[in-house]
């Protein structure tokens, strides 16, 4: 396990508006900008360089400062850099990462990935299972130059059409004709702990069934889920984790490509739901440079650029450390410390009830426990008012740092998690911090929630629209 940075700029990034039920809190977004001032202070930095390769050829950069070796505060080079390589593997990916460094920092990289147990985690995540080649880190004076591959999202609403969303504890359909919706539903459902490839296939498929009842027609299919999908094959995604690696392989991961030769071959698209998000998002606000971000079972997120496109970015920011704290809580699936997933999901609400003094069966699962305080905050309950609080302060840490690696102008948060009136707070709170502690972005970044029309269709409608129909 990689120790959390334990150097003066993590002591430093204290935050001024401190997480009412998570005070040991150290921001990343402070204590990155506290050790690259340090770097320079010391009036030798080191700058490394990182390129980050994909299969399809998508190459991209970024650069830090660090102390030079021969100076005690080196110690702390390693912990900053392994911290910055995880963000951008997860929210750019890649499967071979370009070191140009002090050749020892870059030895250790590569310790790193081969030898611990997170370090395996995202080598085999990023290598085995999303490109599907060997993971690798290159320690090199010559970066391969940037590439990066862009493309229109959806925004196709011609035609009739279904569109789906896959979530860890409901489906959604929809039947969409020229972007009009004739029938949405939703259904409650518990696709992790299912082993047979043949539940899901058969659920997927009462869904769309059910939906196309409503249609003339059925001319596409667009859907979003939680996971990683490259040409709509499943190449990670949290919903099918039981069932075996073996059919795993054999079954789920072409399992889209046999629903769409069941549906005759017609235009099929599925995409990450993060994405899917900022796409509604971006159709909903009529502007483009959108971070959206799905806070449910889990942390979902999609990225739309300032030209209105996608990239072949991962930008699954569940698992990009967003705090530094030394004792910040494990992710169960990867067993890192400090990812987003705990901080803006069911899951944060379920770490934060004890803090909070909210004592609920252990019998009860997290939507449950969502539901209830849900309830409690409805009725005014502190306790519960203070749980919200402390993950919109949270979130607004996080979207400053998002912001050193993405460029938005626009910040979409929804999610069952934001539903009712601790929705509010959660974004009060994230307002707050941005104007406490970076005016700058808080006078350029505007938060927005869907309204119930847009909850209901508008990722639906979005989903529906990502397929072009060609006549």
């Amino acid at each position: 396990m990689t120790p959390i940075p334990n150097s003066p700029s993590v002591a430093e990034a204290v935050p001024k508006i401190q997480p009412v039920l998570d005070p040991r809190f150290r921001p990343a977004v402070l204590a990155n900008r506290a050790f690259r001032a340090a770097a320079r202070a010391s009036g030798q930095p080191v700058k490394v360089r990182f390129a980050f390769e994909q299969a399809d050829g998508s190459v991209f950069h970024y650069q830090t400062e660090i102390f030079p070796e021969e100076q005690s505060p080196a110690t702390a080079n390693f912990a900053h850099v392994e911290r910055l390589v995880k963000f951008m593997l997860w929210s750019r990916g890649g499967y071979r990462v370009y070191f140009d460094g002090p050749p020892s920092l870059g030895e250790s990289l590569q310790r790193h990935y081969r030898e611990t147990p997170t370090g395996q985690f995202d080598a085999n995540i990023m290598g085995d299972r999303i490109y599907e080649r060997p993971f690798e880190v290159v320690v090199t004076r010559d970066l391969p130059p940037e590439r990066a591959n862009t493309a229109p999202l959806g925004r196709h609403l011609n035609g009739c059409r279904l569109g789906f969303d896959l979530g860890a504890s409901d489906r959604k359909v929809a039947a969409v004709r020229d972007g009009e919706v004739l029938f949405s539903e939703e259904v409650v459902w518990n696709p992790v702990p299912q082993t047979d490839p043949q539940w899901h296939f058969d659920e997927i498929m009462d869904s769309l069934r059910r939906a196309a009842k409503h249609l003339p027609r059925v001319e596409a299919i667009g859907g979003s889920a939680a996971g990683v999908y490259v040409n709509n094959r499943i190449q990670v995604a949290s919903l099918f984790r039981g069932v075996p690696p073996d059919q795993f392989k054999t079954r789920v991961r072409n399992l889209f490509l046999e629903l769409q030769k069941a549906w005759g071959g017609i235009p099929f698209e599925v995409v990450n739901d993060g994405e899917v998000t900022a796409l509604a998002g971006s159709m909903s606000l009529g502007k483009n440079g959108v971070l959206g971000m799905a806070l449910g079972s889990s942390e979902a997120a999609g990225y739309v650029t300032n030209e209105g496109n996608i990239t072949s970015w991962l930008n699954e920011l569940a698992f990009a450390p967003v705090d530094y704290a030394v004792q910040a809580p494990r992710d169960e699936w990867s067993g890192d410390r400090g990812c987003g997933v705990q901080y803006f999901s069911q899951q944060a609400v379920g770490r934060l009830l004890d803090p909070a003094g909210i004592v609920l069966p252990r019998e009860m699962t997290l939507p449950e426990k969502l539901k209830e305080v849900q309830r409690l905050m409805a009725g005014g309950d502190a306790r519960a008012k203070k749980l919200y609080q402390t993950i919109g302060t949270c979130l607004g840490y996080a979207v400053a740092h998002y912001a050193d690696f993405y460029e938005f102008g626009q910040v979409l948060i929804l999610g069952r998690v934001t539903s009712g009136v601790g929705g509010e707070l959660i974004l009060a709170g994230a307002r707050e911090v941005l104007q406490a502690e970076f005016p700058d972005l808080s006078a350029r970044v505007a938060f927005h929630t869907p309204d119930e029309k847009d909850k209901r269709q508008g990722q639906a409608i979005a989903a529906a629209s990502l397929p072009a129909i060609i006549r």
